[in-house]
């Protein structure tokens, strides 16, 4: 274990450390309540491309190429961060195997092996992403699709303002489904029970209230 943590603080693999410590304290604020998983994210429209507003002839040529790269690396249909976590934890993992079996100690030449060490956890995070995918994917159930669960009671995981973003769970036919919400009314914390009364397309979360029985 003291191995591991000089290596992690030598200079050739300061950066990816710095960028795994950077996605730690970001998930230990999200468990916190602090922030939520939208609080960082790319402005992506349009099922999982990237919106562009332009006048040119040629806006289509000039965006095609990013809003295929993002679709092929699941970016839009996950959020940002849960993404770069699968990015950071491999590039940190493979700069630390790298510069201990090179013997490297250099800081140059530490950042010239995070390049082809960045690609390559780009793709490794591609794969480890794609069970999120469907998950995501029925959690911001556009408004036809997620009506089945307005009107139900659910109950809090994460807790909820008019600004803040969180999580509640609903039971649909035995089942619990994970719903982002939003507090129209008082803030409601871990635990309490509340009323899904809309869902807000424009957020892509539920609208909730406080319910008792």
């Amino acid at each position: 274990m003291t191995e591991l943590l000089q290596a992690a603080i030598s200079p050739p693999n300061l950066l990816p450390t710095g960028l795994l410590v950077f996605v730690l304290l970001y998930w230990l604020t999200v468990l916190l309540g602090l922030l939520d998983m939208k609080t960082v994210d790319l402005s992506i429209e349009d099922h999982g491309h990237l919106h562009f507003d332009s006048d040119g002839p040629h806006e289509g040529m000039g965006t095609g190429w990013l809003n295929g790269a993002l679709a092929f690396f699941n970016l839009g249909r996950i959020p940002l961060m849960v993404f770069l976590s699968f990015v950071f934890l491999p590039l940190w993992v493979g700069s630390i195997l790298v510069n201990y079996y090179t013997g490297n100690t250099s800081l140059l030449l530490g950042l010239a092996f995070l390049l082809p060490l960045f690609i390559g956890s780009l793709f490794v995070a591609k794969f480890l992403t794609l069970p999120f995918v469907k998950l995501f994917a029925a959690l911001e159930k556009d408004h036809d699709g997620g009506a089945v669960v307005i009107g139900k009671v659910c109950t809090v995981l994460l807790p909820a303002t008019a600004d803040k973003l969180g999580q509640a769970s609903v039971q649909i036919d035995g089942a619990p489904l994970m719903l982002n919400v939003r507090s129209i009314n008082a803030p409601l914390a871990k635990g309490e029970t509340a009323l899904v009364i809309d869902f807000d397309a424009a957020r892509k979360c539920y609208l909730i209230e406080p319910f008792t029985d």
